[in-house]
């Protein structure tokens, strides 16, 4: 017999409180950290508790979970993924550590989101997808955190080219430039080291382009040809100076399905770049370009139009009506780079409550990875390679 406040009625994932566990806590575990401590209070999404901040670092893990919410802290991952009160993990410890996490969590009957890209090899990336199947067989979800996807404006141009806004689609370009290591000094650390990052601003940044162009086309990469380039082979480090053993910058060309040709660059070291993810996309009745340091504004051309009124025109995405935004402040008060993990939790607990599997997945997770694997063999051998997808 239900009970007076219906929850009998509910499923059994839409009644529970799930316990989180997180595993990181610098750059991308304070953000997601943000996320989880947010949430709930804009979006209607399943009760859950911060349980658990992980790290190796006791003092440091323990001062991070109290500052970004988190009822307590740990430092053996191992175990924290056993315990009855965990139904989550968050993993957004560094790629290297990835496949051990992810696998075993999943293992554990934990659902699992992980930070991109997927793993530092193709060899771990198969590992996780396997697992991932095989957990979600028992009703175990997983993710991999391309939270652009989760950005209103990008989210809004896919919806105008799948309701064939642009027509058929030729090309695409993104470009996504930073300059943090511009400084030939700046100091070296894990994301230069090949053992640790898997690569440079390929697998780093590139991924996101990569990704994007797929996410917004529906359409899958084929082929691909690209080059890499160490710019500044040595910095300093502890000891010294020590090789970097990654790029700091790429370039790839891609061929689609949908007879789709699409080019990529990204660099670490490109002087007055900040963080701009720049895509453009053009289709024969119309084009949208983007860049994510003006992330509230998409440009939109729409070729139908007599060409005396043709022109690319700004659309501010802060209206209810858009991706996302319908939780957040009146229409004009923008939203920021911080609000895609905020949306991109939501989609996943949403996920786990209605037992669907939310996207991008492991599997969309390793097709990217397949991509990255081509590019870097291309880059090699100085050819073009046909993409294995999963």
């Amino acid at each position: 017999m239900p009970s007076r406040s219906g929850l009998a009625e509910l499923p059994l994932e839409s009644r529970r409180t799930f316990g989180v566990a997180m595993i990181g806590y610098a750059f991308m575990g304070k953000a997601h950290s943000n996320a989880w401590r947010n949430v709930a209070s804009f979006f209607d999404v399943p009760a859950f508790e911060q349980k658990v901040l992980v790290g190796r670092d006791a003092g440091a893990v323990a001062e991070a979970a109290a500052r970004y919410g988190w009822a307590e802290s740990a430092t053996d991952w191992q175990t924290v993924i056993t315990r009855d009160d965990i139904d989550i993990v968050d993993i957004c410890a560094p790629g290297w550590m990835h496949a051990e996490i992810a696998i075993a969590a999943l293992e554990a009957g934990k659902h699992v989101l992980v930070e991109k890209p997927l793993a530092n090899t193709l060899a771990e990336a198969e590992l996780m997808t396997a697992a991932a199947a095989k957990a979600r067989a028992r009703g175990v979800q997983s993710m991999i955190g391309f939270n652009y996807r989760r950005v209103p404006a990008l989210a809004l141009a896919r919806e105008l080219i799948a309701e064939g806004r642009l027509g058929t689609i030729r090309h695409v370009r993104a470009a996504y430039l930073q300059d943090w290591l511009g400084d030939a000094q700046a100091p070296m650390t894990w994301r230069l080291r090949r053992k640790t990052a898997g690569s440079g601003a390929l697998g780093d940044i590139a991924s996101h382009a990569i990704d994007q162009i797929q996410f917004l086309t529906g359409e899958s990469i084929l082929e691909a040809s690209g080059v890499l380039k160490t710019f500044v082979t040595q910095r300093p480090g502890p000891d010294g100076l020590e090789d970097v053993t990654v790029d700091d910058a790429a370039w790839a060309t891609f061929w689609l399905t949908g007879n789709i040709g699409a080019s990529v660059e990204a660099s670490r070291v490109a002087t007055g770049q900040k963080n701009s993810l720049q895509i453009e996309v053009y289709g024969t009745k119309g084009a949208l370009t983007f860049d994510l340091e003006n992330l509230n504004e998409l440009r939109f051309l729409d070729a139908t139009a007599p060409v005396r009124e043709q022109g690319f025109r700004r659309i501010l995405v802060n209206e209810p009506e858009h991706p996302y935004l319908e939780a957040w402040w009146p229409q004009g008060h923008i939203i920021g780079w911080e609000h895609t993990f905020t949306h991109q939790v939501r989609d996943f607990l949403l996920a786990i409550r209605d037992g669907t599997q939310p996207s991008p997945s492991f599997e969309e997770g390793l097709n990217v990875q397949y991509v990255l694997d081509a590019v870097e063999e291309s880059a090699a051998n100085k050819s073009t390679l046909t993409v294995v997808r999963h």
